[in-house]
């Protein structure tokens, strides 16, 4: 890891152009599906809370996919 990888995994990037808006907002919507579904199917305890906590890393790293990518050129 140099500097540069550093800078980018805690920069901002903005979602710049309405394609990856919208690939943030299916992968919000697919893991909300999934996670009203695991919320009505499992049980309570602490396996339902882990299988929640990473459905919402699932989300966080797949949205840092999208959001890191190179900007295209134009």
């Amino acid at each position: 890891m140099d500097a540069a990888d550093v800078i980018r995994r805690f920069a901002f990037h903005p979602a710049d152009t309405a394609e990856r808006r919208q690939a943030h907002e299916d992968i919000r919507s697919g893991c909300l599906e999934l996670a009203l579904m695991l919320h009505a199917e499992l049980p309570a305890g602490a396996e339902k809370q882990a299988a929640m906590f990473r459905l919402e890393e699932v989300m966080f790293w797949a949205n840092a996919a999208i959001a890191r990518q190179p900007k295209e050129s134009s």
